[in-house]
């Protein structure tokens, strides 16, 4: 069974920093393209960024230059980076898998929310 499990969110000032994990299955952190996603209030769910098993990374214009993903393949965990939050950056985010990077992955997980706010 595939599990996904997000941590590290919050409430967070402008301008500050956060970093979210995902804790995934061992036998698909691996081998299977893991991304993040968010969803804000009244707002389309939106890809964040995608990265695949060989190293490939892929940021949506959105997030590029602001947030940075990482993976501890020893932990099977991934992390985001999130820096120069803004208040247009609350949402709620998801970490994701999917064997072949589609863009509407396979396996998602519960999600965790994010706030940024004075």
């Amino acid at each position: 069974q595939v599990q996904l499990v997000e941590s590290g969110g919050g409430l967070v000032q402008p301008g500050g920093s956060l970093r979210l994990s995902c804790a995934a299955s061992g036998r698909i952190f691996s081998s299977y393209a893991m991304g993040w996603f968010r969803q804000a209030p009244g707002k389309e769910r939106e890809m964040l960024v995608l990265s695949w098993s060989g190293g490939n990374t892929y940021y949506t214009s959105v997030v590029k230059g602001r947030f940075t993903i990482s993976r501890d393949n020893t932990k099977n965990t991934m992390y985001l980076q999130m820096n120069s939050l803004r208040p247009e950056d609350t949402a709620v985010y998801y970490c994701t898998a999917d064997p072949e990077g589609r863009d509407q992955p396979e396996y998602w997980g519960q999600g965790i929310q994010v706030t940024v706010s004075s």
